[in-house]
């Protein structure tokens, strides 16, 4: 059986906008090292190919420090690789791609139809090609089909198999059917797929192995797969640093400080953390207090307020007096208003019946 690590959508010097500026910084050198990491792998499972699907960069601007890690890291890895520019990283006569020296076991795609690299020594052939623009609205695969030569038979290329009108370069079900590879390396959607097949074709993206933002959530990796004229096997190796999580705090019963502080106990300060505070709450939410207490155990902390006042408030809502009055109408209006709104319009209510029933003013 051949070995094979298949990454894509590396999106190497993304801006992080989300983050402060140091931050932002830090993550573009944390993405770095997922070089050295898929050179590590490459070397404790013994790879002999590397398929990067597309998107190794997020732009055609690419600093210099990344294209030296990344020119030093594939010099040293002993495994054939094979690079697909997608629509973020197109083949253009000014990209990388083509302005750099590569070694000589790089070889990177540079047409829009698919090139045949043979592999001799491997008794394999790969397939490949390139976006020449961040747009293309034909098929990688448009007519293509392998040879039937009784060689394992490869595909790198990047594209989207999700619409049939993608402006980046659509796959079709039937043209994974009728390409008849052994294993087709995709890049452009960042979730994983897990391994497919159609055909006699096996197929699958890895998603991007350092998520970006909170839609990109979860554990990300690369794929490690063994793949004869028979079968294939592959397996998710997680290759982040850091994770983007979304989780749901319940604070009912608690103190909101203490049940934050619970939690980040026992969370992985490497995560970035979007945090939904739920449930009834006995107080009124200080969310940049609650921020501000976060920020020493996370590497970074958003927190929205999805609480809801206690019950007891809205008891006297269906009364026939001023006070069933107002509590109806701040009702509505709570549930007319955008979440950023309700902190306020929830806070107006414990003040106003306060006032109502002659109670001191909420803390």
């Amino acid at each position: 059986m051949i070995t094979f690590l298949h990454g894509a959508d590396f999106h190497l010097d993304s801006p992080f906008r989300a983050l402060s500026p140091d931050q932002a910084a830090e993550r573009r050198q944390e993405q770095r090292q997922l070089l050295t990491r898929l050179a590590e792998t490459a070397k404790e499972t013994q790879a002999q190919l590397i398929f990067l699907a597309g998107d190794l960069f997020d732009s055609q601007r690419v600093r210099p420090e990344t294209l030296e890690l990344l020119q030093s890291t594939l010099e040293e890895v002993e495994a054939q690789v094979f690079i697909s520019p997608g629509n973020h990283d197109p083949y253009t006569a000014s990209s990388p791609y083509a302005r750099l020296t590569w070694p000589s076991h790089v070889h990177i795609f540079s047409s829009p139809y698919p090139e045949r690299v043979e592999l001799p020594h491997l008794g394999a052939v790969v397939y490949g090609s390139a976006f020449l623009s961040p747009h293309r609205m034909d098929s990688p695969l448009l007519d293509f089909q392998a040879r039937d030569e009784g060689l394992v038979t490869f595909g790198c290329f990047h594209g989207d198999t999700s619409t049939p009108f993608s402006r980046y370069g659509p796959i079709s079900q039937e043209e994974i059917y009728r390409c008849c590879l052994d294993y087709l390396a995709l890049g452009h959607h960042h979730t994983a797929s897990g391994v497919r097949m159609t055909g006699s074709t096996y197929y699958a993206w890895p998603g991007c192995p350092e998520g970006r933002g909170f839609d990109e959530a979860g554990e990300k990796g690369i794929y490690l797969g063994r793949v004869d004229e028979l079968r294939c096997e592959l397996d998710f190796l997680p290759l982040a640093h850091r994770r983007y999580r979304e989780e749901r705090l319940d604070i009912t019963g608690q103190a909101p400080h203490q049940a934050l502080r619970n939690y980040l106990a026992q969370a992985d300060p490497r995560d970035i953390l979007r945090i939904y505070l739920t449930g009834e709450r006995q107080e009124d939410l200080d969310l940049a207090a609650l921020t501000a207490l976060a920020a020493p155990q996370a590497y970074h902390v958003t927190l929205k307020d999805e609480t809801f006042l206690p019950q007891a408030l809205w008891a006297r809502k269906e009364e026939d007096t001023l006070t069933g009055l107002f509590l109806r109408t701040m009702a509505g209006k709570i549930a007319e208003a955008s979440p950023e709104e309700r902190p306020f319009l929830e806070r107006a209510v414990r003040f106003g019946l306060a006032a109502l029933e002659g109670r001191e003013e909420p803390k």
